[in-house]
């Protein structure tokens, strides 16, 4: 098996619940092709005595046939259950013949689709936990699924009989820049730092579309065989996220496609004008599950505004919507023309943007501020006019506001007068409009730093290159 990178808190998390002397009964979930099911087995592979999975869109017959010969392959005598209650009765007496004192692990993978409209599965889940496995001390019960509407309000947030029955809750994110650099290098993949950058805006921490990446390709040749052939993998990808993670998807396609288009992000108000989803449970339900998926962000803007700010953060979406979709299929060369476009490097800032304010508490590192108290959001100006944002900034216990500008730049970055008077008509109507009484430091972060001259020297305060995004934690 490949060695399993990062996901050092899961791993203990689940390595725990083996040594523990009570019954155990844990959740994992997230999107589709983060690695859930490949940690479980990573961590439990000597340890799981029962494993089974839903398959998509079978019958409650075929559910129960695929479940039986997995069974029958262990014990041999039992008889094909006609129900999901005889199915998990005839588990529970296997369980009784394995008569080590170990742990003993049950894996119940993609549990949704068991779930299926009159099947009883999760009736029948509810009660043998109640009633068998939660009176063995001896038993951990891992349930995981990709279709996180499913996993949180029938596990996560169960009213019923598995209410405040969880013991413990992993949702699996995207990797950070650390961990996609360490799994590029298992795969002996020797992309530059600017190059990593380059391939997280397009694909970000999503494991499996990190493995298709091949050593000696360039991240052009790997753009275009991804994502601009007719048979590439990412070509297709973005329709099949959707059905296979949220019921009635069409809302939430719709909410990202609305925030793709939209640099600054949007308030819960302006989403429902732009998707035309009434501004009810059905939208908050929506969005509450694309942020635990990991599509969306919410930021709440600085100081005393009541309406919390969405923005996009998945990389892949963005950059499907922006470019795949609008691409017809080619033998090659397409990513090489397009990235020396200007609206490349205006998307590209963009991205860049993103990726910081997800790596906000490596920035938090690189400014040596992990040991102060500080919370971080972005700033909108008030009023008429062209107005200021900040689209990340750091508010420190210590007495200091750190304003971040980020650039994504292939040398280093020179800040000219122009620019330069920019960001300190931004940081004077900042503290203007928030009547702040800290000090104010200007804080740049970039690809490769900033040339030094007389407007570096006079307005930044701090200076982080990408270098720092890449910390390990």
């Amino acid at each position: 098996m490949r060695a399993l990178i990062g996901r050092q808190e899961e791993k203990e998390i689940l390595k725990a619940a083996l040594k523990s002397n009570r019954p155990e009964l844990i959740v994992v979930y997230g999107r589709r092709r983060i690695g859930k099911t490949f940690l479980i087995d990573s961590v439990y592979k000597e340890d799981i005595r029962f494993r089974f999975s839903g398959i998509h869109g079978a019958s409650l017959k075929e559910q129960l046939a695929n479940f039986h010969l997995l069974l029958f392959d262990k014990k041999p005598n039992f008889n094909e259950p006609k129900s999901w209650i005889e199915a998990f009765h005839n588990l529970g007496k296997y369980f009784d013949t394995l008569k080590s004192k170990k742990k003993k692990v049950l894996f119940i993978d993609e549990f949704p689709w068991l779930d299926s409209r009159r099947s009883n599965f999760l009736p029948a889940f509810d009660n043998f936990w109640n009633n068998y496995a939660s009176k063995r001390d001896d038993i951990v019960v891992i349930v995981c699924g990709s279709a996180a509407s499913y996993m949180i309000q029938n596990i996560v947030n169960n009213k019923g009989g598995l209410h405040n029955r969880l013991t413990e809750r992993i949702q699996l994110k995207p990797f950070n820049l650390n961990e996609t650099e360490q799994l590029l290098l298992e795969n002996k993949v020797k992309f530059s730092r600017y190059d990593i950058l380059q391939i997280y805006m397009t694909i970000g921490g999503i494991p499996h579309y990190l493995e298709k990446i091949k050593p000696g390709e360039s991240v052009p040749q790997t753009l275009d065989r991804l994502c601009f052939t007719q048979n590439g993998f990412l070509r297709t990808e973005f329709d099949n996220v959707f059905a296979s993670l949220f019921e009635f998807y069409e809302n939430h396609e719709s909410i990202v496609r609305s925030l793709a288009a939209v640099r600054k992000g949007l308030t819960r108000n302006e989403i429902s004008i732009k998707t035309g989803i009434p501004s009810g449970g059905g939208l908050t339900k929506a969005l509450i599950e694309l942020e635990d998926s990991g599509f969306i962000e919410n930021y709440l803007p600085y100081q005393g505004v009541k309406d919390s700010i969405y923005r996009l953060s998945d990389e892949y979406s963005m950059f499907y919507i922006k470019y795949i979709e609008k691409t017809k299929p080619s033998k090659g060369g397409v990513w090489m023309k397009m990235q020396g476009k200007q609206s490349y490097k205006i998307w590209s800032g963009y991205s860049f943007e993103t990726i910081c304010i997800k790596h906000v508490e490596q920035i938090k590192e690189g400014l040596k501020i992990t040991g102060v108290n500080s919370t971080h959001g972005s700033w909108i100006e008030k009023g008429n006019g062209k107005g200021a944002q900040i689209d990340m900034l750091i508010d420190r216990d210590d007495n200091i506001i750190n304003l971040c500008e980020m650039k994504f730049y292939n040398t280093e970055f020179a800040l000219n007068k122009k620019y330069a008077n920019e960001i300190a008509n931004k940081s004077n109507k900042f503290a203007e409009s928030t009547n702040t009484r800290k000090s104010i430091f200007v804080t740049f972060i970039t690809t490769y730093g900033l040339v030094s001259n007389q407007y570096s020297n006079q307005y930044v305060q701090n200076e982080l290159t990408m270098n720092h995004l890449f910390e390990r934690l």
